[in-house]
């Protein structure tokens, strides 16, 4: 629609619901839940999790990790954490939580600690002196399309059917 600009937002997992319910978004990716009555969602995928260690770390050894080889490791958990995962004989950092991921990125490229994270929040971070593992035992992190439901147009509806697959000859079922 080259008459009608996309213009991509970045919000945060805190921010999400009140750019939403705000109307400063027309739709948005999400991390379920949304959290507000009214709002449409449409699930999309699932990413996988990642455990984001520094570049010279001995769980680099490996090409992916479970819960298991983790515990005697710091496990930080940055205040705007999207996954929950128990970690079994981790040590918990005898500092504050990081404000964010980016903070919590920076301990671990220090050489304290990992971090477990979805995989595109690893790539959003991503640094040279830090590495990601995949968790294969860890919380896929869902992520969905989500728009108020009043405040559907043809513009949002055309958006939400190019996101579900349909043509302009498709059947809206």
């Amino acid at each position: 629609m080259p008459h009608n600009p996309l213009q991509l937002v970045p919000l945060t997992v805190a921010e999400q619901a009140h750019a939403l319910a705000a109307g400063e978004v027309d739709a948005a990716l999400v991390r379920p839940p949304v959290g507000a009555d009214g709002m449409s969602v449409i699930p999309l995928y699932e990413e996988l999790p990642v455990v984001v260690c520094s570049a010279d770390s001995h769980l680099t050894a490996a090409d992916e990790l479970t819960v298991e080889d983790l515990a005697g490791e710091i496990v930080i958990v940055p205040r705007d954490a999207v996954l929950d995962v128990a970690v079994p004989g981790a040590v918990a950092p005898a500092f504050d939580p990081p404000a964010d991921t980016a903070e919590a990125v920076e301990t671990v490229a220090a050489g304290v600690g990992i971090v477990i994270v979805p995989m595109s929040l690893a790539r959003l971070h991503q640094r040279r002196d830090v590495t990601s593992r995949p968790l294969r035992d860890g919380p896929v992190s869902p992520v969905a399309l989500a728009w108020p439901t009043e405040a559907t147009t043809p513009l949002v509806d055309a958006f939400i059917g190019v996101v579900r697959g349909r043509t302009a000859n498709s059947s809206r079922r």
